[in-house]
């Protein structure tokens, strides 16, 4: 009969070829092990339908080969799921650490385990293996109507095609982190840490990290409008004028400040996606981690040493407060990552979901939820900056009250990242816009908050640091640099510092004055542990991980004196996904006279130091030229902050020695990603 239903166990070539790609890529999975072959696994496995689909009606045949392609890529994901998962509710976490419940979603995101994976995994593929089947067995068997058996193999075809997609929504991207651990190291320098911190003998600790807050939003660095509160730090201790993050965007900042190494040591090197288990319009962001950060990693990799771990090691109390993106599950949460405590919420606040909650040993209450952050389906996050105050306030005045530990708060706030809120007692009081509005609000509480800390009696003994996570995006003020958010030029990385204490007893050097030489975020974690004197196997001093590379030096001896910190030896990098895009360091102007002796240039006479940065390759920031790229740029940093003139040409020597210590470090993280010093 010509319209019959035919089952097809030929050897097509197509279906073949079809048959063996789905073959090859249940193989990948096992022996590349990334999430990235997962997605490239269900994508095929929807092309797949689709093509059974188109075959039934063109050829009206179902192909053997076709459906043991698709079973065997679809077998490969649930068995790789069920063996490598490290998901919550659907997975298990890689070292068995715990898990945490969420009101929101409890069976999803509960704690996990062999079994949960099992079964959950199985679960979310059944429907399509269903079908599948059913597809398989109505085409090869023989049925006393072909009508029906048309009508059902179309309507099995269809359903595949509809599971297929609702797989891909709903599939487990949560796996263990195939890369090399570092579990062994973090446990013997934590076990080396001197736990002897007390509120007696160690200072307080307050790191202060803004979201997206130009160089040129405060006033101490000539904004047009007043932040009083913050500029007190630096008027009553140091302002720096050449503070760079060690990224350009969120989650890899972040992961610098908490590590003292660059993000390309923990596959942190770009924005990190909620990874909630949820078949919402914004599920397609829990396959942005798996393509986008490699090693399979989902946030800051659990074996990294953190600043929180070293100072609650050596007997502080840690608490965070805000803004954590850094993963929002097993190894990855904060409370797992060295802080007793956590008040904020673990995405940015331009994502879905969004929420605040209190987490403490990995498990987590979430205290303010979409109800209240999306009012009349818009969002209203005005309350953020007096939530997280009072949170923090509450914890530091616990501590100071009920403890002899000093404190380390990591105050993370979410201003003023865009999309831009500000409460209500603060809308429209700069007459310049939310963004100045809010940026008001959170000076305005952090002047209370340093009131509380007067009215405790810590204030002299507290270090107070400030400083922003990255340059600016859509609004706020860089000054004379050029670029912003996502670029590595100095609009990009180069953001406020500004460090107090007044107990400093001369380690900060002149009070009040403005240090000129160049440091960065990754220097924050070996700073603050010579300053606050952390030590180790009984009293050695700046005490230190040496199993893994410690990419920051300490920023003590600028903070004293001026001192450069950055020369070749210990550059600054400015980094955008796996690429160093500039590299950036100080040489003494009378090496360079040496190359040079007939230059007598302003910024040689003047300057017993000169800064220079150079670009291999980066792209225009003039959108009018988009297409364009600056390759082989040299710029003197000293005496042009906006990057406006390249000066290869003028010192082509020395943009070739920069451009080889470029090469040099690329291979280098390259052929040993992680950072492992050998012992």
């Amino acid at each position: 009969m010509k319209n019959k239903i035919t089952f097809d166990k030929g050897k097509k070539v197509f279906p073949l070829i079809l048959m063996a790609a789905g073959i090859a890529i249940m193989l990948a999975q096992f022996i590349l092990r990334l999430n990235l072959v997962s997605v490239v696994a269900v994508a095929y496995c929807c092309i797949m339908s689709a093509v059974i689909l188109l075959s039934l009606l063109i050829k009206k045949k179902v192909y053997a080969p076709m459906i043991f392609g698709y079973a065997a890529a679809a077998l490969g994901v649930i068995v790789y799921y069920i063996i490598f998962g490290a998901d919550a509710g659907f997975g298990a976490f890689s070292s068995g650490l715990t898990g945490f419940n969420s009101a929101d979603h409890p069976w999803l995101q509960g704690e996990g385990n062999f079994g949960t994976r099992l079964l959950g995994n199985i679960l979310l593929a059944l429907p399509s293996a269903i079908f599948l089947w059913g597809l398989f067995f109505i085409a090869k068997k023989a049925f006393s109507k072909e009508g029906t058996k048309k009508a059902l193999s179309f309507v099995m075809s269809f359903m595949l095609i509809g599971t297929s997609i609702l797989y891909v929504l709903t599939m487990n991207l949560r796996s263990k982190p195939n890369a090399e651990r570092l579990w062994d190291g973090q446990d013997d320098y934590l076990k080396g840490v001197d736990k002897n911190a007390s509120s007696s003998n160690k200072p307080n600790v307050l790191f202060i990290l803004m979201d997206d807050l130009g160089w040129g939003d405060v006033s101490l660095n000539g904004s047009i409008f007043q932040t009083p509160n913050i500029d007190s730090i630096g008027e009553n201790g140091l302002n720096l004028e050449n503070f760079y993050s060690s990224y350009s965007v969120c989650s890899p900042a972040r992961f610098a400040a908490m590590t003292g190494r660059y993000p390309y040591r923990g596959f942190a090197d770009n924005v990190i996606y909620p990874t909630v288990a949820t078949v919402s319009p914004f599920a397609q962001t829990r396959i942005f981690n798996s393509i986008e950060m490699g090693g399979n990693a989902d946030g800051m990799l659990g074996d990294e040493i953190t600043i929180a771990e070293t100072f609650k090691a050596a007997g502080y109390n840690t608490g965070a407060f805000g803004k954590w993106h850094l993963g929002d599950y097993g190894e990855y949460l904060p409370t797992n990552q060295g802080f007793d405590y956590f008040y904020g919420s673990h995405y940015v606040n331009d994502m879905t979901p969004f929420y605040h909650v209190r987490e403490e040993n990995g498990q987590y209450e979430i205290v303010h939820g979409m109800d209240e952050l999306i009012v009349d389906g818009k969002k209203e996050q005005g309350k953020l900056t007096e939530w997280i105050h009072d949170e923090l306030t509450e914890w530091i005045t616990d501590k100071v009250q009920n403890s002899d530990e000093p404190f380390f708060a990591f105050y993370a706030s979410p201003w003023p990242h865009a999309p831009v809120f500000v409460g209500d007692d603060f809308d429209g009081v700069s007459g310049m816009g939310t963004y100045v509005d809010c940026v008001t609000e959170f000076d305005t509480y952090l002047g209370k908050l340093f009131d509380t800390l007067e009215e405790l009696g810590v204030m002299e003994d507290t270090i107070i640091v400030f400083t922003s996570d990255n340059g600016p995006a859509l609004e706020g003020s860089v000054g004379e640099l050029r670029g912003g958010k996502y670029l590595a030029y100095e609009g990009g990385q180069k953001v406020p510092f500004m460090i107090r204490w007044d107990n400093a007893n001369g380690a900060l050097g002149e009070i009040g004055t403005t240090r000129t030489q160049s440091a960065t975020l990754v220097d924050l974690y070996p700073t603050l542990v010579e300053l606050c004197g952390i030590t180790g196997n009984g009293g050695e001093v700046n005490y230190l991980p040496t199993d893994r590379e410690i990419d920051g030096v300490s920023m003590a001896s600028l903070l004293k004196t001026d001192s450069v910190i950055h020369t070749k030896e210990n550059p600054i990098l400015h980094m955008k996904r796996e690429d160093i895009k500039a590299i950036q360091y100080t040489v003494p102007t009378a090496e360079i006279m040496k190359q040079y002796p007939d230059y007598d240039y302003d910024v040689l006479k003047n300057n017993q130091y000169v800064t220079f940065k150079y670009f291999d390759k980066i792209q225009n920031d003039n959108s009018a030229f988009f297409d364009k790229f600056r390759k082989n740029w040299l710029h003197i940093i000293s005496d042009d902050i906006g990057e406006n003139y390249n000066r290869t040409t003028v010192y082509p020597e020395i943009a070739d020695e920069y451009h080889d210590r470029l090469d040099e470090i690329q291979n280098q993280f390259k052929q040993n990603r992680r950072g492992i010093i050998e012992k």
